[in-house]
């Protein structure tokens, strides 16, 4: 079960399809080539590289939330795990400190 959603949260982020395209176009605005004066051909390239750093911005915000989600999420995970190894033992735990007088209001 957590590796599942560890499994579907990473899949959601896609942390390597962003880093493969972290400078691709955004959206693929102006991908086509461009014919005609040189103006023209100026325009289509700075317009190419705004949508390249729009692009590189929002990869590397969704990323940087991915890494951190998936971070939190397989932290989360290990202390799911670890408190599920746990829960067997604390009926004896319980029973030990009850047999040797322990309250919990009486420290």
């Amino acid at each position: 079960m957590v590796m599942d959603r560890l499994d579907g949260t990473m899949d959601f982020f896609s942390v390597g399809l962003l880093l493969r395209t972290m400078f691709s176009l955004f959206r693929q605005d102006g991908a086509g080539s461009v014919d005609g004066p040189l103006s023209v051909k100026m325009q289509a390239f700075f317009g190419r590289m705004i949508s390249r750093v729009i692009g590189a911005m929002i990869r590397f915000t969704v990323l940087i939330f991915g890494v951190v989600t998936i971070t939190l999420q397989a932290l989360l995970g290990i202390a799911v795990l670890l408190a599920w190894a746990v829960v067997p033992v604390l009926p004896i735990v319980g029973f030990v400190l009850m047999a040797g007088g322990w309250l919990p209001w009486r420290s």
